[in-house]
């Protein structure tokens, strides 16, 4: 199975009233358990890469040809996704590199000077044939939209992706970024009111923090795109913890990482099929 564009993943999903899981690659490891993930449910996945990753491997190119190559090996379809680009180079690079999809968030930003950047970013990538996800919001910090509290107005968003002419909408419904425990409140009348209002498909972000039956809810009120990072970062990283503590003169790392990816790896499909079956 190919690489395919994440235009091609979401749209089907809109269409068909379901959600689509957009799980966010750390290192080789979580790319491999994330395939390995959509081989086990046989649906779809699309596999995110992060300003933040692309920072930590010291650019974006070596972790994005790795995720790129294991994607191609794929059993079922997988898009490649640039993640909370902050950066318009940064877009511009993961276009260059194959990408289908980039997102790029201004949401910390000024409205207008969200609107600008981002109809800019969208007049390059369109011309590339690449998909690109927006981001609406005025609050800073690392949540920006999705900060506690924060709410998208579907007044501004409709004119948001008038002006910007971005192909899908991260909103702020009362999710928030990094939480480890699921906690977290949907305004589900709200997600209904923008689906309603907006041409494009909803993404939700911060999903780590929200539980199965919350985001069951969301994905039938009309949200679309599902952000996971934490979450599955949570179930690597104990089942790491588990082997070493198994086994204290354990030194070759693929010992203890074999099993954390497959930890990863089952919980992303169980995920995978909650958000295909929750329409």
């Amino acid at each position: 199975m190919t690489l395919v564009s994440a235009r091609d993943l979401v749209s089907a999903a809109s269409a068909a009233g379901t959600g689509i899981g957009a799980f966010n690659v750390i290192h080789l490891e979580t790319a491999e358990g994330l395939v390995r993930a959509a081989a086990l449910a046989q649906l779809p996945v699309i596999l995110q890469i992060s300003q933040n990753c692309a920072d930590y491997h010291g650019g974006l190119e070596p972790i994005a040809l790795a995720t790129m190559a294991v994607a191609r090996r794929a059993e079922t379809p997988v898009a490649v996704h640039l993640d909370h680009a902050e950066r318009p180079e940064l877009v511009d690079e993961a276009v260059a590199l194959g990408f289908g999809s980039v997102m790029f968030d201004g949401g910390a930003l000024p409205y207008d000077e969200n609107v600008a950047l981002t109809a800019a970013v969208v007049e390059r990538a369109h011309a590339a044939g690449v998909y690109v996800e927006g981001e609406l919001g005025e609050v800073g910090g690392k949540d920006g939209a999705h900060a506690p509290g924060v709410r998208t107005d579907p007044g501004e968003a409709r004119q948001f992706v008038a002006a910007t002419g971005v192909d899908a909408l991260a909103v702020a419904v009362g999710s928030s970024h990094a939480m480890t425990d699921r906690t977290a409140s949907l305004d589900l009348d709200l997600i209904r009111r923008l689906h309603q209002t907006l041409p494009v498909p909803l993404v939700l972000h911060g999903s780590s923090g929200v539980a199965d039956e919350v985001i069951a809810d969301a994905v039938r009120a009309g949200m679309t795109k599902i952000n996971v990072s934490t979450h599955l970062n949570g179930f690597f990283t104990r089942a790491v913890r588990e082997k070493l503590a198994a086994d204290e003169g354990l030194v070759d790392s693929r010992k203890y990482l074999a099993p954390a990816r497959e930890a990863l790896a089952q919980e992303a499909a169980r995920l995978l099929r909650l958000f295909a079956l929750a329409s």
